[in-house]
């Protein structure tokens, strides 16, 4: 089941690009078990939304609070909901990376 994960950063870039390089490879991991679906910040620099693939909320949050943000203390708050994927179009999507 797929969780959106709308977050909001803290209010400190030099934190944010301090933690970038590695939750970028903890992001990539989650890509190569099959954990995330789609990432990226917002760029008016509140945060981002992040979808993970998971059994359950727990399991989503759970994969939240082990990104190396979380532990920096960027992710100032967070709400995880679930959601369904209707429409896509993977043209219009980067690579990861």
């Amino acid at each position: 089941m797929k969780w959106a994960a709308v977050i909001e950063y803290v209010a400190d870039a030099g934190k944010v690009a301090e933690f970038r390089p590695a939750h970028r490879v903890y992001l990539t991991s989650l890509i190569e078990n099959g954990q995330l679906v789609v990432a990226g910040p917002f760029l008016d620099d509140f945060g981002a939304l992040i979808v993970y693939e998971a059994a359950d909320v727990g399991a989503a949050e759970l994969l939240l609070k082990a990104d190396p943000f979380h532990a920096a203390g960027v992710f100032a708050k967070w709400t995880i909901r679930p959601w369904k994927t209707v429409f896509g179009n993977p043209a219009l999507l980067p690579p990861h990376g």
